[in-house]
Formats: structure tokens, sequence, C-alpha cells
């Protein structure tokens, strides 16, 4: 049976992490937007280069805890929650996860993952800022919430965006981000660092292609010549049709860990 810590979502919000200032080569402070170009590089870097430092110390508990740990990544609506609920009902009590969700507001992903039994913690980023990432020492602090001795798998639902979580390490094992035929397919082209970045794509919403103007191989190809040889799976989390390929991979590097 599934292991439960609690029946509902635990939230924390940005204000109970470390006052790290969100600064990068998006979202500058305003003492930074002041100063010289060289110097706002400077400080990014030193953000980049602090998370990194905390995202050493996050791999090396996950793997004294033999924890695999998943960042899915996204724009907004891509499905990638949906994609969630079903692959736990799949993957669950065989391999025992826990979920870790960020969003800028509201507990509303959280709710429909928890009802598959996993523990999930709740990231809310709005009493900060509404920071549009998750960061290495936020993952840090949620992780007080888990029982890691317990889990195999730890997959992070990041902030819905293709630009900015692909910039920060949490201390993951593999990244995937999911690209809907509903957002066109020349993403992509669009935001090549977050394809370049992750180990593989879910090319999802694929039972409403039939009905869209979409030009799956041209998506497809220009993923691969972003980042040749990572796998795409093209699913959707509808019908679930395409979910078994997926979710092998993911079975692979878990039990690989293990």
């Amino acid at each position: 049976m599934p292991v439960n810590f609690f029946r509902t979502p635990k939230q924390y919000h940005h204000k109970d992490f470390h006052n790290a200032p969100h600064t990068h080569a998006h979202h500058d402070t305003g003492t930074v937007s002041q100063k010289s170009g060289t110097h706002t590089i400077k400080v990014v870097r030193r953000v980049l280069d602090a998370n990194d430092i905390m995202a050493e110390q996050n791999r090396k508990l996950f793997r004294e805890k033999d924890v695999f740990v998943l960042n899915m990544m996204s724009s907004p609506g891509s499905g990638k929650t949906t994609i969630l609920e079903k692959t736990l009902a799949r993957i669950m009590p065989e391999i025992k996860t826990a979920v870790i969700v960020g969003d800028i507001c509201t507990t509303n992903d959280a709710d429909r993952l928890a009802i598959s039994g996993a523990p999930v913690i709740q990231i809310n980023t709005d009493q900060f800022g509404g920071d549009c990432h998750l960061a290495a020492h936020v993952i840090e602090k949620a992780l007080d919430g888990l029982a890691l001795d317990a889990i195999d798998l730890l997959i992070v639902e990041n902030i819905g965006n293709l630009v900015c979580p692909a910039e920060f390490d949490i201390g993951e094992d593999a990244r995937v981000v999911v690209l809907s035929v509903t957002e066109g397919e020349d993403k992509p082209a669009k935001y090549p660092l977050m394809f370049r970045e992750c180990d593989a794509a879910l090319l999802n919403k694929t039972d409403l292609l039939p009905y869209l103007d979409y030009d799956r191989d041209l998506a497809v190809r220009t993923i691969g010549r972003i980042h040749p040889g990572m796998p795409v799976f093209e699913i959707s989390s509808k019908t679930e049709d395409g979910f078994e390929p997926w979710l092998q991979w993911l079975r692979n590097l878990v039990l690989k860990r293990r």
C-alpha cells in the first residue's frame, strides 16, 4: 500500500524559506537594475553559484537515501498534472513516490495528486514576489516534510514556465519537459535551453491531433536538432495512449538507483 505521511498536501510559502533574492538572467532586483550590465551579470552569477552549491547538497542527500529525483517542467496548461495523476496511478505502490508541487498560488494541483495516496508537498511563491521557478534552497526546505527513507522516487512538478526552471539545478537526477500539441510546434525552437537541458520530452495531448493544424513531425525534428538523441514520448494524458514507453523509461531509471 502507498505510504501516507498526511492526507492533505502540506503547504509551504516562499516566505518560510531563506530570503534569497529572486534574481537571474530574466529577473533582477531593483538595486541591480540601477547598476551596470557587468554588475548585473556578476550578481546573477553569484545567485546561480549559490544555487548550484545547495543543489549539490540536495543531490548528496538524495543519493544517500537512494531516492531518484525527477524534475518535471512545462509551460502552463501542458497537462503535466494530469500526466502525473495517471503516472502515479500506474507506478504505485510498485515504486513508492512522493511529489513536490510548485505553483505561484493555490493548492489545486497538489490536491489532485494527493488523491493518489502519495505524500505531497505544496510550495507557493506568491508571498515572495511570485517566483517563476523552484530553486535548490526551496526544495531543501520542503524536504523537512518528507520521510525520504520511505520513498524511491521524488517527482518535482515545477512552476509552469519554459524559461526560468531550466536555469536552476535543484539536485535532480533527470529532467523532463512536457510539450502540448496545443502550444504550437515552434516552442522548442523558441525555448531551446529548456529542451537542451532535459533528458526526455513528453509530447502530450496527441488525442487532439485530428482536430489541430499541428506538424508533429516538425516538432519532433526540432527537438532532435536541439538535443540529438533525447527520447520523445508521444502520449495522451486523457486516453493514456503511449504511456507505457514513458513509464518504462521512468521505471528503468528508478531501478538503476535502487
